[in-house]
Formats: structure tokens, C-alpha cells, sequence
């Protein structure tokens, strides 16, 4: 089932910038017999300090990236795409292995849970018969396969061969590495106008690249209050498009584990019998 959850990695570092304007508001002052009214323009509300004033886009850049990969948990939501297929996130994460959320891959939907090294997962017949198909197993293989899932957890214990991914998804610095490990690409950014992101003030830094006549854009919201972690992300154009919300920074991950008799352990999967 690694197969998908190695695109859970690309929610770290994909999603968008949510702009957003202030009109000066009119306003009439009270009638009087003498001079006739006339219309008042309120004065604009002082405008917060920049706390990044003074910095280049790139240098906010490297801000938010060691502000986000300083964190201890997060939790992603949105919409990213890998290799033309739309993927679905909700997914909480922190820095101590342990997560908790669900996606959503080609009508089918999964739920993710990790604690104590190990990893649960639940999917629907849509998720599960796609999950396998997609890594050849034949069809009386997935019918049966399915048939023992119904209504359980897939039970995957630490070090399992081929679901290392799976535990890298899990695992709040793995998900962030790829975020400071090519400098190149947070590099000539530009900063937009500032926006809001759920409430908070955020600059706005974009980044376009061209290739083979395709451009991309990649705009990313950092958080002008407190710490300057990375609130959202969008990508446009290419291949992989797709926007990501990061909230509840540093907030604790709780995650309830399935009941031994609702599960399937992994290393027994082949032999037909539940854990």
C-alpha cells in the first residue's frame, strides 16, 4: 500500500496564497442647518508593523522554511496531485512518529493512524481495490484481500519490508526534509501583496519557473504573527498542481488505536487470516 502514501510527501511543500484587499469605508457625519453634508472618509487603521521589513522574499523564504521545520506537529489539508491523480488530504502529524487523518485517491478514501511504531490504515473497497491494482496483484488476490479488510485496520508493524514511505509519512522531519534540502528553488522568489490566511496576516512570496513552455507557479503564505511558519501553499501549472493548508502548529497529535479485534496484521495478510 506504499505506493500512495510516498505522495503524502509532496504536502509539505505544495499550496497557495489567499490574497485579499481592504476598501476605505464612507462615511456620512450627522446633518446640520447651515452647511449641507458632506461626505467623510474615515482614516484608514494604521497598519501593523511588517515584521519583515527590511528582508528580501528569499530571506523570508528561509525563515519560514526553519520556522516550519522547527515545528513539533501540524496538521495538512487540501488538495495535491501526483502523476495526473488527484489526492485529498487531512492529516495531523508531529515530530514524536505519530499521525492521525485520512486521504482520498480515486473515489476511494483511507484512514491513517500511527502510534507506538506502528502504523494502522483503513480504506474502502475504492481505495483498496485501486491501491492494489495499481501495484499488479491479481484480481482474485484483491477480491479475497478485500473481502478480509471489510470493516478493519491493516495493522503494519515498524520495519515491515516495503512500507518504509509509509512510516516516513508518519514522521513530522522526514515530511519536512524535502523543504530546506534544495536551496535552489526557494531561491529568486518574489513577494506579493500581503494576504490573510484563515484570520492571520501573511506575506506572500511566489516563485515561477519555466520549462520545456511550462510554467509553474508556486505561492507560499508565511505567517506575519508569531513564529513565521508556512500557513499555505498553491502550485499551478505543471503536472503536479495543488494546494495545501498547514495549521495547528505545535498543537498535540492524538491518535486512537484500533481495537486488536477491528485489525489485520500485515505479516499475516497473505496467509488469509486476521491478526
Amino acid at each position: 500500500m506504499a505506493s500512495h502514501t510516498t505522495t503524502l510527501r509532496a504536502t509539505g511543500i505544495v499550496a497557495a496564497a489567499l490574497l485579499v484587499g481592504a476598501a476605505p469605508v464612507a462615511l456620512a457625519p450627522a446633518a446640520h442647518a447651515a452647511p449641507p453634508p458632506v461626505s467623510v472618509r474615515a482614516p484608514s487603521p494604521t497598519p501593523a508593523p511588517d515584521p519583515f521589513k527590511g528582508l528580501t522574499a528569499d530571506q523570508i523564504g528561509d525563515k519560514a522554511v526553519a520556522a516550519t521545520q522547527s515545528a513539533t506537529s501540524l496538521r495538512m489539508t487540501g488538495r495535491v496531485s501526483s502523476g495526473g491523480q488527484p489526492l485529498d488530504v487531512d492529516f495531523s502529524v508531529s515530530d514524536k512518529s505519530e499521525c492521525t487523518g485520512a486521504i482520498k485517491l480515486r473515489g476511494g478514501t483511507a484512514e491513517l493512524r500511527r502510534a507506538g511504531g506502528v502504523t494502522y490504515m483503513k480504506g474502502d473497497e475504492a481505495f483498496w481495490r485501486a491501491s492494489m491494482t495499481s501495484q499488479g496483484m491479481p484480481p482474485a488476490q484483491i477480491d479475497a484481500t478485500i473481502e478480509l479488510l471489510k470493516g478493519r485496520w491493516l495493522k503494519i508493524p515498524q520495519g515491515q519490508p516495503g512500507t518504509e514511505d509509509l512510516g516516513s509519512v508518519c514522521d513530522l522531519k522526514s515530511l519536512l526534509a524535502d523543504l530546506g534540502r534544495n536551496k535552489e528553488e526557494r531561491t529568486g522568489l518574489v513577494r506579493g501583496p500581503d494576504g490573510e490566511v484563515k484570520g492571520t496576516p501573511v506575506a506572500t512570496l511566489v516563485k515561477r519557473k519555466t520549462e520545456g513552455g511550462t510554467t509553474t507557479t508556486t505561492t507560499v503564505s508565511v505567517s506575519e504573527r508569531g513564529k513565521p511558519y508556512i500557513l499555505k501553499t498553491v502550485k499551478t501549472g505543471g503536472t503536479d498542481p495543488g494546494s495545501v493548508v498547514l495549521s495547528d502548529y505545535d498543537k498535540p497529535v492524538k491518535v486512537v488505536t484500533p481495537p486488536a479485534d477491528q485489525t489485520v496484521d500485515l505479516t499475516k495478510l497473505d496467509q488469509g487470516t486476521p491478526a
